[in-house]
């Protein structure tokens, strides 16, 4: 039978058996990490997610014979429009069985969509803002994912490449395997750098805490440090709240680390924590009845793995060793943990002043992602 395709309204139920198919897809995969069901859910809702403050997005479903077979989000991020003068609309949560019929049909739907409110062009996938899932996987398929990338099929980039779209960027991640004992090189350009500079690498033992002295200063210092990196959004003070109140209580804090000068402002972070790949694959997306303990389990008890999630220093102090100095903090507290590996997420395969910092470690470049583009 033919495909259908259906726009999706944004309630929570129907949501929620729009994410779900994300998830089905991929049964039995040993790759795949699932997202939390109610965290893609509540991003798509627009009383949720104070992106459509300034956004506005569709989703799809694609049917045949009556069965979903495939799904897109177009999205468009009118706030990133007027600041880059283009006229740019984006796709996400994009997932389709091997069909071209279905990826076509997919895909005009949210074209279609993107044209109708004067879009020229097409870019993906992509969320709202950073914060949300990006890039296709186009190397790394027999790699295990992790909560904050995207895993596909490897037919979706023959997909791709079949309806016109083309590179835009790529973003690439590398295995880290943690030392027995901090490289002295590293050991001694951060000391030089604490000194040099008088900062200092500031702990923290409750998440209030955090929120209370460094939260806002935190999500606008990432702001500041990811300007000029492809398709950044800048985070509004709405957005800033909401992160805050989503993600700061969730952090396990010897693994957080934030580096402030000698009047206590914030120079820089580094937010790492222990992998939620497992625990998520157990939970299969859910929190209840049990996804929750595995998720937890994950963060307090033993793990060998961890994901470094997001390192931002202040452009007045980029390139003056400061990102030692995060390395110089948790390294030791890794060794301390028995932890064996560190996955960097993604980073752009350009920026060469990143990847330099890996070369104290031995590692593996194991994932690429790709951002697509194509003229509506």
């Amino acid at each position: 039978m033919s495909v259908t395709v259906r726009a999706i309204p944004a309630t929570k139920k129907e949501l929620t058996r729009y994410v779900q198919f994300g998830i089905d897809l991929y049964k039995g995969n040993p790759y795949f990490v699932p997202p939390l069901i109610f965290d893609d859910v509540n991003t798509l809702l627009p009383e949720k997610n104070p992106a459509f403050d300034f956004s506005e997005a569709q989703a799809f479903m694609a049917y045949r014979d009556g069965k979903p077979v495939g799904r897109i989000t177009a999205i468009i991020n009118r706030m990133l429009n007027g600041k880059t003068g283009r006229k740019e609309a984006r796709f996400g949560f994009v997932d389709f069985i091997n069909d071209p019929e279905v990826s076509s049909a997919l895909f005009n739907a949210a074209e279609q969509w993107a044209r109708d409110r004067g879009m020229t062009d097409m870019i993906g996938p992509m969320g709202f803002s950073d914060m949300d899932h990006e890039g296709m996987l186009v190397e790394g398929f027999d790699e295990m994912g992790t909560m904050a990338t995207i895993y596909n099929y490897p037919y979706y980039p023959e997909h791709m490449d079949k309806m016109g779209y083309r590179k835009d960027t790529d973003w690439i991640e590398f295995r880290i395997t943690i030392p027995e004992r901090l490289p002295e090189k590293m050991e001694r350009i951060a000391e030089i750098v604490l000194n040099k500079y008088k900062l200092k690498i500031k702990k923290f033992t409750s998440a209030k805490q955090v929120k209370e002295q460094y939260g806002e200063a935190l999500f606008k210092l990432i702001n500041e440090a990811y300007a000029e990196l492809y398709g950044y959004s800048p985070l509004t003070d709405r957005q800033i709240d909401y992160y805050i109140d989503m993600y700061l209580g969730f952090l396990k804090l010897d693994y957080v680390s934030i580096v402030v000068d000698s009047d206590e402002n914030l120079v820089g972070v580094g937010i790492s924590m222990p992998s939620m790949t497992k625990a998520l694959q157990k939970s299969k997306g859910k929190l209840f009845p049990f996804g929750w303990w595995h998720m937890l389990r994950a963060l307090k008890g033993h793990n060998d793995v961890v994901d470094l999630m997001l390192i931002a220093v202040k452009p007045e102090y980029q390139s003056k060793g400061v990102n030692s100095l995060f390395f110089y903090d948790l390294c030791n507290l890794f060794i301390r943990d028995g932890v064996r590996y560190a996955e960097t997420n993604l980073e752009l395969e350009e920026n060469i002043h990143v990847q330099s910092q890996w070369e104290y470690f031995d590692r593996r470049q194991h994932r690429r992602r790709r951002a697509y583009r194509k003229s509506l």
